[in-house]
Parts: structure tokens; sequence; C-alpha cells
């Protein structure tokens, strides 16, 4: 099964990869943008994603990024997940 989280895109990280900071429910992860770059990089910044293994999906509302949270919350998908995004975070961190 994929699983795609929505995420706000926070900062473009560097322009010319098309990549960004995406903030995933308290998680902060670089993510290409290459898939949605369908417009300038900067109007990216404060809009909402569908993140999928570390890219930029789809851009979402709010609305339907707070409905899809709620319901993957409500699996108990998004703990998974968000659990195993923060311990790669905390092991790259070490190695920094």
């Amino acid at each position: 099964m994929c699983l795609g989280i929505p995420g706000q895109i926070t900062a473009i990280t560097d322009e010319s990869r098309l990549m960004a900071m995406a903030d995933v429910s308290g998680v902060r992860r670089e993510v290409s943008l290459a898939p949605v770059a369908d417009r300038p990089l900067c109007e990216l910044v404060g809009q909402w994603a569908l993140i999928h293994v570390g890219f930029a999906m789809a851009i979402i509302d709010e609305d339907e990024a707070a409905r899809t949270l709620e319901a993957l919350r409500d699996l108990g998908e998004a703990q998974e997940t968000l659990e195993a995004m923060a311990e790669g975070a905390k092991a790259l961190e070490g190695t920094q």
C-alpha cells in the first residue's frame, strides 16, 4: 500500500534541484518539488502537498489536508509513519 501524507511547504532549500523543506505534522523533512514544479517555486511556499517517499506528488488545499490527516490518524497509519520519519530524522542528525 502506498501512503501519502499532507505536508506544508515551508521553504525552498535548493532551487536548482527543486528541493524544499516540508512540515509533516511537526516533522520537518526535505522533499522534491519536481512533480509539482509547474510554477515558480517561491509560489509553493505555504502550500500543502501530498508527500510520498520524499516527493510532493500533488498540491492540495488546506481543508483537504486537514481531512486527510484526520482520516489517517483515525486509521493509525499516520502515527506509525510519523514515528518512523522522526526516528530517521534523529538518525540523520546524529550523523551530521
